[in-house]
C-alpha cells in the first residue's frame, strides 16, 4: 500500500475527530487501534536526534529526607541539600515528607476510576474551554503543538479561590480533597527551605504569595501501541514557580541535565520536585527551571499527580521581578519586572513546544 501522501492527509480533520470523539487518548486504546494516529507521531528528526540521548540509568536526581527537619543542625544540611539541588538539577525528591502512604496511594486510586470509569460520565466534563475550573481534557494545545502527546488530563484549577467540592468527580473527590490539605502544607515547608536556601528570611517566598495558586493536574497515560513514535508529554519546563509530582509505578519522567537525559524513576511515598520559571526568574537565576518530558511506554497506564504553585491571585496586578534582596552590583538584574496576569496569561495560551514565557522577560 502507498504511503499516505500530505496532499491527502488533513491534520486539522484528524485534530477535530478526535477531539470531538471526547473520548482521549483512552478511547482510541478501547476502540483497538494497533497503529497510533498520525497526529502523534513525532517528525522524523526529532525521533533520530533521541537515538543518541536517551533515558541515564545510572545517575539518580536528589533525595531529600525531611525527618529531621526541626533538628538545628539537621536543618542546615537539609536547607544546603534543597539549594545544590535547586542550583543544580533544578529537580529533586523528598521522602519522609509527612503525608501518609494512604493519601497518596488514594490519590492515584482515584484518578485511575476517573478515567477508567464509563465513558459518558466522562464526557460530561471534556471541555476546552480555559475560565472552567474542572475539566477532563487531552492536550491542552491539541491544536496549536506540532505533535499530540500520549495523554488525558484531569485538571482542577484553583488560581483565585478554591472549587466547589461539588464540581469535582464523584469517584476522586474526597481523595482529592485530602491530598491539596497536604501538598498545601507541605508546600509551606519547602518554601521556607527554598528562601533559605537563596539566603533570605524563611517566610519571603510565603509573604509575597508563593504558596497560593495551586492547580492540580493529573495525567494519564494508558499503555500505546508504538511508544517509541510518540512522547507522554513533550519537553518543556514548567511556568509555575514550584511543583510537586506525585507519580505511580510506571516509570517516564525525564529530566534534561547537560543535553542528556536522566530517569527519574518513581518509588512509593517519593514526591518530585522542581523549580519553575517564575522561581527562576523570582531567585536571579540562582535557581534553575530544567526541561523535562515524559516518554510513552507499553505497559501503562503511567499516572501522574502535578500540583503547581503558580503565585497569589490577588496580586495578579502587582510587578513580579527578580527578588531585591538578591540584586547587587556583582548580581545585576536579568529579567525585567513584568506583571503576574500578563505573564500568566502567555504561560495558558503557549503550546508546549514553542518559546516559553520566561524568554520575553530576559535583559
Amino acid at each position: 500500500m502507498a504511503s499516505e501522501s500530505s496532499v491527502d492527509y488533513d491534520r486539522t480533520k484528524e485534530l477535530k475527530e478526535f477531539d470531538d470523539t471526547k473520548a482521549g487518548v483512552k478511547g482510541l486504546l478501547d476502540a483497538g487501534i494497533l497503529n497510533i494516529p498520525k497526529i502523534f507521531v513525532r517528525p522524523a528528526e526529532e525521533l533520530a536526534a533521541d537515538e543518541l540521548n536517551t533515558g541515564q540509568k545510572n545517575i539518580e536526581v536528589p533525595i531529600i529526607e525531611l525527618t529531621d527537619i526541626g533538628d538545628e543542625n539537621w536543618h542546615k544540611e537539609i536547607v544546603n541539600e534543597v539549594r545544590v539541588a535547586s542550583e543544580e538539577w533544578g529537580f529533586f525528591q523528598v521522602i519522609n515528607h509527612g503525608i501518609p502512604l494512604s493519601v497518596l496511594d488514594e490519590m492515584i486510586e482515584g484518578i485511575r476510576l476517573f478515567n477508567e470509569q464509563d465513558l459518558e460520565l466522562k464526557k460530561e466534563m471534556y471541555s476546552r474551554d480555559r475560565a472552567k475550573k474542572v475539566k477532563f481534557s487531552t492536550n491542552f494545545d491539541l491544536f496549536t503543538s506540532k505533535t499530540a502527546d500520549w495523554r488525558d488530563t484531569l485538571t482542577l484549577s484553583f488560581l483565585d479561590s478554591d472549587p466547589d467540592p461539588s464540581d469535582m468527580p464523584e469517584v476522586c473527590r474526597r481523595s482529592t480533597i485530602e491530598y491539596i490539605e497536604h501538598m498545601k502544607r507541605l508546600a509551606e515547608t519547602l518554601f521556607e527551605l527554598l528562601s533559605e536556601a537563596l539566603g533570605l528570611r524563611p517566610d519571603h517566598l510565603g509573604s509575597i504569595g508563593c504558596c497560593k495558586g495551586c492547580s492540580i493536574v493529573s495525567h494519564y497515560y494508558p499503555p500505546c501501541p508504538q511508544p517509541e513514535l510518540t512522547l507522554g508529554i513533550r519537553k518543556h519546563s514548567d511556568a509555575g514557580i514550584l511543583t510537586l509530582l506525585l507519580q505511580n509505578h510506571i516509570g517516564g519522567l525525564q529530566v534534561l541535565r547537560e543535553d542528556q537525559w536522566f530517569d527519574v524513576h518513581p518509588a512509593r511515598g517519593v514526591l518530585v520536585v522542581n523549580i519553575g520559571d517564575l522561581l527562576q526568574m523570582l531567585s536571579n537565576d540562582k535557581f534553575r527551571s530544567v526541561k523535562h518530558r515524559v516518554t510513552a511506554n507499553h505497559v501503562g497506564p503511567r499516572i501522574s499527580v502535578a500540583c503547581f504553585f503558580s503565585g497569589d491571585a490577588s496580586l495578579l496586578d502587582e510587578t513580579f521581578g527578580p527578588i531585591k534582596e538578591l540584586i547587587s552590583e556583582a548580581n545585576r538584574p536579568r529579567y525585567k519586572e513584568f506583571l503576574l496576569k500578563e505573564y500568566l496569561a502567555k504561560a495558558v495560551s503557549s503550546p508546549l513546544d514553542d518559546k516559553p514565557p520566561i524568554d520575553y522577560y530576559k535583559l
